[in-house]
Parts: structure tokens; sequence; C-alpha cells
């Protein structure tokens, strides 16, 4: 009986290290390269967020200068409803 075991359980040992190549393998040429891919549209986009918010922090900043009493009527109703939201 311990003759046919150790045979089998060589065998389980053979196909469980075949199978962890195979996912190294598909890990390496496949999920690694796809992982890059997404890093790299990340960095694009947060890139690209971070030029809009300049962008419009630049128009605020022109329109306050530009309005500063309107501005500080827009900011005073802001806080005016949060305030009555907060309550």
């Amino acid at each position: 009986m311990s003759d046919t075991i150790r045979p089998e359980a060589n065998d389980t040992l053979a196909q469980i290290a075949r199978l962890r190549d195979q996912v190294e393998t598909l890990v390496r040429e496949k999920a690694m390269p796809a992982m890059e891919r997404m890093s790299d549209c990340a960095g694009v986009t947060a890139h690209e967020a971070a030029e809009w918010s300049r962008q419009r922090a630049d128009t605020v900043r022109e329109t306050v200068r530009g309005q500063p009493l309107v501005a500080v009527l827009i900011a005073a109703a802001v806080g005016f409803v949060l305030g009555r939201l907060a309550r």
C-alpha cells in the first residue's frame, strides 16, 4: 500500500509544481503588463485632474480679483446656507 501512495504523492507534487509554473508565467506575461498599463493610466488621469484643478483655481482667483464684492456676497450666502443646514 505504501508503494502505491508514494508514486501518487510524487505525481501530485509534480502536478502542483507545473501548476505553480503556469501561474507564475500567467502573472508575468498577462497580469503584470495589465497592471502596468492601469498604473500608467491612473498616473495620467491624476495628472490631468491636478491640472484641471489648478485651472479652476486660477479662474476663481481671477474672478475674485475682478469682482471682490460679488465674491464676498457669494461666500456669505454659502456660509449662511451651510450654517442653516448644520442645525
